[in-house]
């Protein structure tokens, strides 16, 4: 091989290596969309979605199901909607429930946080706030959210809404 076939091949490898580190990545799955208290912060002016009156028997004790005094009003971040009927990973739902009596004043959260976090709900993760909109914490001093709920709690209940993405309020 004279020096120009030298030259002539280095120079095409030169160049395929250059394209070849270029060449755009495949999409990777976008990472977990992890809440923190900012990500509730001032709900009550997001989009409402629903306000309901009454005892609803098919929440049971939840956010006041049995309770035919509650009013519960369903806060979407950013007018999230479903997408073929699944709402995208970030989407962030606030529900406030409360009554006349004075005794159930409860701020419950859900987040799709996405990547195979809760593969039998469809990726949702569960939170309790406090009304300022920051995660609750237990007596313990642990955030209210996730696995501290999920394990019969909110996905018990939630489980009956799987045809409709785990939401029983749908936009």
């Amino acid at each position: 091989m004279n020096k120009y076939q030298l030259l002539t091949v280095v120079g095409f490898l030169a160049i395929s290596l250059t394209f070849h580190s270029c060449k755009k990545d495949e999409d990777p799955a976008p990472e977990d969309f992890i809440a923190n208290n900012d990500t509730f912060k001032d709900f009550s002016s997001w989009t409402l979605g629903g306000e309901f009156q009454g005892a609803d028997p098919s929440l049971g004790g939840a956010h006041g199901g049995n309770d035919s005094t509650v009013t519960r009003s369903v806060y979407f971040k950013n007018n999230v909607v479903p997408i073929s009927g699944l709402y995208p990973q970030g989407a962030v739902i606030v529900k406030y429930s409360t009554n006349t009596a004075g005794n159930l004043n409860e701020y419950t959260a859900m987040v799709k946080r996405g990547n195979n976090f809760n593969p039998t709900g469809n990726d949702w993760e569960y939170f309790m706030l406090a009304g300022d909109g920051q995660i609750a914490t237990d007596s313990d001093g642990n955030e209210m959210r996730g696995s501290n709920l999920m394990n019969g709690m909110c996905i018990g209940c939630h489980t009956k809404a799987s045809t409709s993405d785990y939401i029983f309020t749908q936009r």
